[in-house]
């Protein structure tokens, strides 16, 4: 009954729908009118709890649900109608036991009886009644975890839901309740580039799967080092008990999986529709349903009695570290490293309360790198007996203040489609620009809510109209672009990385701009100037594939350097970057640059941009100057 999902993978929850065409007579009834099955199966809340959505190109629905078993009706998957006849036959059968519609699809039951005032009999369902009486539940949370870049699935957050006991007041009954996740069924051997391929494009069956909720701790909060927010459903007892019938009906059947729309996030506000018919949750999602926009919605529509921050390991011990002065943080350093011993002079001529901050500090970093790194048994089993049994006889000192809960949440940060209007020049042309993006954030847009240094931008269109001629041109398509800047320490040595990939205009050496195919990728460092800013070096790599190019195509090794500062109301970035093209025209290309946004509002940013570029023995400047806008 219990699946679990392999590290890395997105959680949630799943659903489905059904129809046919027969008008059925009450079985223990039979001088009864026969109800009005069509009225019925266009009802919201029956295509909601059968996952019907309208079909784009002709009248009619068709379900999401993409197993076979879901449906009662051998036209279930495109007739509401036939399904609910079916499921109207089947659950008036007599007879009882897990296999019965009634035990099947227990949520289905109760809407129909509720709608036709059906005599609500009790039934047998033995696995059922388990499952029930084992996740006990009384309450629904929905629990966000921020995102994680180095995985390809975890790279927008996940969802998930926390089915809460009656006494969740205490803290250990918390981490054994169970959660309910919805995620991708990847084969094990598949590698993380598939796994984004098949993602996109389909191809993996989605899954439900319950585990106790100290495993998600353990996995997003301890290994990945990744934020959970808390978010207490305000469902009523007969709401909780809606979701969980329905939760019931989906977790064995499978709903083929999508990054952007049909993932994670999706299924939870398909779970949560069904339980409060008319939120229309789902109407809320166009082109995609990111995880921390669903929260956003979940919100807005006043499903929220409360919320609770629960920080990373990573972010405890980074809060211990930076709350030591500079020579604190060396004695902890040279703790953790073994350089230094806990009764080594250094630390027992510091005030007591100076060496009990210390000694919390480097044991909570030893724990952490136990777990994310693997450090090996025999040094962190050693180091952090001695550092609990030095700072057990200094007594109750005041032990470091907890990570405060951060003033902006990650479903309070900017939306993730942002269309932003420019003007500029490049070389000599005037231009007009119009740039389309539908996911999620860069640099430049204000941090709030966002992971600092962090970039994940997709399917971003940028378009040109030159002023002197009206030509109308595509810059840039950007299908994926991922940066990852990292503070470096003697703490963490964490890599700074980016890749991206998509189409661009690219000058050759007859002074045309060719649009090309390109990849490129860099890895480097990052480290901090102050708390809001950073420098950064990395080396890079470039491809682009193009008839136009000397030899088809061409790649160049390359080199970025530069700085970034990310503040409430301006970010900002500039650097100089070189590259040397090496199979066609063997030449090189220089460029310094700046770019910066204020913001305005959270919704509404003043962006401006400026390059110098250096190519083929041609200097060319570029400026650019406009809107962003986020909705």
């Amino acid at each position: 009954m219990q699946r679990f999902l392999k590290s890395g993978l997105s959680p949630c929850l799943a659903f489905v729908f059904v129809t046919s065409a027969t008008v059925p007579v009450y079985a223990d009834e039979p001088h009864q009118a026969a109800p009005d099955t069509a009225a019925l199966a266009l009802m919201p809340s029956w295509l909601t709890l059968l996952s019907y959505r309208p079909d784009r190109l002709s009248p009619g629905y068709t379900s999401q649900a993409d197993d076979p078993e879901f449906f009662l009706s051998p036209d279930g998957k495109t007739s509401p109608q036939a399904e609910l006849e079916a499921t109207l036959k089947a659950i008036q059968a007599p007879g009882g036991g897990d296999d019965h519609a009634r035990c099947r699809f227990p949520a289905r039951d109760r809407w129909l009886r509720e709608q036709l005032d059906l005599p609500l009999t009790q039934v047998n369902c033995p696995t059922y009644d388990e499952w029930r009486s084992t996740l006990n539940t009384e309450t629904v949370t929905l629990v966000f975890a921020a995102s994680y870049l180095n995985s390809p699935s975890s790279m927008f957050g996940h969802t998930f839901l926390r089915l809460d006991p009656p006494n969740r007041s205490e803290e250990a009954d918390l981490l054994l309740a169970s959660t309910i996740s919805y995620a991708a069924d990847a084969a094990a051997h598949d590698s993380e580039l598939m796994f984004a391929y098949r993602g996109i494009f389909g191809g993996y069956p989605g899954i439900t799967t319950v585990q106790p909720y100290y495993e998600k701790i353990r996995l997003y909060s301890d290994i990945e080092n990744r934020d959970l927010w808390e978010y207490q459903l305000n469902l009523t007892p007969e709401e909780t008990s809606t979701l969980m019938a329905h939760a019931w009906e989906i977790k064995d059947h499978n709903f083929d999986y999508y990054f952007f729309d049909e993932n994670c996030a999706y299924r939870l506000l398909a779970l949560i529709d069904v339980a409060r018919p008319g939120t229309h949750l789902l109407d809320e999602v166009n082109t995609h349903a990111i995880p921390s926009d669903t929260v956003r919605w979940v919100v807005d529509h006043d499903l929220v009695a409360s919320v609770r921050y629960r920080p990373s390991s990573a972010t405890v011990v980074q809060t211990y570290l930076d709350q030591l002065s500079s020579e604190q943080r060396e004695h902890a350093a040279a703790l953790a490293s073994g350089d230094i011993s806990v009764d080594d002079q250094r630390i027992t001529d510091l005030a007591n309360d100076e060496q009990a901050q210390v000694l919390d500090a480097t044991y909570e970093y030893v724990r952490y790198q136990t777990q994310a790194e693997k450090w090996p048994r025999e040094r962190s089993a050693s180091l952090s007996y001695s550092l609990l049994k030095a700072r057990s006889e200094l007594g109750h000192e005041t032990p470091l203040p907890q990570p405060p809960e951060p003033e902006v949440r990650d479903d309070q940060g900017h939306d993730t489609f942002r269309i932003s209007a420019l003007g500029g020049q490049q070389g000599s042309r005037n231009f007009a620009q119009l740039t389309l993006r539908p996911a999620y954030h860069d640099l430049l847009d204000p941090p709030e809510g966002y992971r600092s240094g962090a970039q994940l931008q997709f399917l971003r269109l940028d378009a040109r109209l030159y002023t002197d001629n009206d030509e109308l041109q595509v810059e840039q398509l950007t299908a994926v672009e991922i940066r990852s800047l990292s503070i470096r320490d003697q703490f963490f040595s964490p890599l700074s990385w980016q890749v991206g990939f998509g189409g661009r205009r690219a000058e050759i050496e007859s002074g045309k701009r060719i649009f090309t195919p390109y990849l490129d990728g860099g890895a480097g460092g990052g480290w901090a100037i102050t708390d809001q800013s950073q420098v950064f070096a990395m080396a890079t790599a470039d491809v682009e594939i193009d008839n136009d190019l000397d030899k088809g195509f061409d790649a160049a090794p390359g080199a970025d350097f530069g700085a970034f500062y990310q503040g409430h109301t301006l970010s900002a970035k500039g650097g100089l970057r070189t590259k040397a093209w090496l199979i066609g025209g063997q030449h090189r290309e220089d460029s310094v640059y700046a770019d910066a946004s204020w913001h305005i509002r959270r919704d509404l940013s003043l962006t401006t941009g400026w390059e110098r570029r250096h190519q083929f023995e041609r200097y060319e400047t570029r400026w650019q100057l406009g809107l962003n806008i986020y909705f």
